[in-house]
């Protein structure tokens, strides 16, 4: 239950390149750069309910570890995946819906950090959240 709570984005590590790759367009991709996204985070065991907030939509979800779910990133990519718990690590894999290649994505705390990292098409990614 350590990431329950609400986190901020306070900073991010490749995040524009990790766009392109997805290929976000460049429009999108500035907007997403001053998003200030924010993830309220409720576990309860194995099932997780989230909300993300940021300057640009709203979007409430749940999933349950080790159970396939679909989701719509923020730039309207669909994907379909699961997240599994590995020790002290969240670890997703999602496969796009429009092309079958996967993203991969962690949430880890590190040093009292919330730190999502994102892989896709050989291009890493993090985005570091501080709790509200």
């Amino acid at each position: 239950m350590a990431f329950n709570g609400t986190w901020k984005v306070d900073r991010s590590d490749n995040y524009v390149k990790f766009m392109e790759q997805m290929g976000v367009n460049v429009v999108k991709r500035k907007l997403a750069e001053h998003d200030n996204l924010k993830i309220t985070i409720e576990q309860t065991g194995d099932r997780f309910q989230i909300k993300e907030s940021s300057t640009f939509r709203t979007k409430e979800f749940d999933f349950t570890l080790g159970v396939l779910f679909d989701y719509s990133l923020a730039d309207g990519t669909d994907v379909s995946g699961t997240w599994e718990m590995e020790g002290d690590v969240l670890k997703g894999k999602f496969t796009r819906k429009d092309n079958g290649k996967v993203l991969t994505t962690t949430r880890a705390l590190v040093g009292g950090e919330l730190v999502q990292s994102y892989n896709y098409e050989g291009v890493d990614a993090k985005r570091i959240f501080k709790k509200q």
